[in-house]
């Protein structure tokens, strides 16, 4: 499927997470298994969103710590520069839904891409809650971008995702 420029970028948080009704320690988040089976799928190229200052471990600590970022409209440093987009036709983004969108450190990342006439591709890691409201949110962040239909994944899921995630980006890619 790698025929188009294809981009795959991921915000994922390892450690202490919420699955299946209990706290478990994910050596690897779900949303970065979820984004490496994609590009074992498509071919395409994986960029990791990451904060420039370290979430907290606590999986308590860390919620409040998202929820009061979104109520600020946080945009968090992140740690990695950003892509060159000038090529890519595709852009899978991958992140998990918290507090019924995508984590502050997506925006940031959103804010500061050309996307214009991009196509934007979300895939989101969940409890469920689904997508939330994030492909409403992309919509407004990325206006000159065609916001396609987007995958969730239940994270605790996540290891059987493969041919929910074969036939979502074969229908997107096609």
């Amino acid at each position: 499927m790698a025929e188009k420029e294809i981009l795959i970028a991921y915000f994922s948080h390892p450690g202490l997470n919420y699955a299946d009704g209990k706290i478990v320690d994910l050596p690897v988040g779900n949303t970065e298994v979820a984004a490496k089976k994609l590009a074992a799928i498509t071919g395409a190229r994986l960029v990791r969103i990451e904060q420039a200052q370290n979430y907290p471990e606590d999986y308590h600590e860390l919620t409040e710590v998202a929820k009061k970022e979104l109520k600020a409209g946080a945009r968090p440093a992140l740690k990695n520069a950003l892509p060159d987009m000038a090529e890519v036709s595709y852009l899978f983004l991958g992140y998990p839904n918290w507090w019924g969108t995508m984590p502050m450190p997506v925006w940031t990342f959103l804010e500061a891409l050309d996307t214009s006439g991009k196509k934007i591709a979300p895939f989101c890691t969940n409890e469920g809650s689904g997508m939330g409201r994030s492909e409403k949110d992309l919509r407004a962040l990325c206006p000159q971008a065609e916001i396609l239909s987007g995958l969730p994944i239940t994270g605790h899921k996540v290891a059987d995702s493969d041919e929910a995630l074969r036939a979502w980006a074969r229908g997107i890619l096609r």
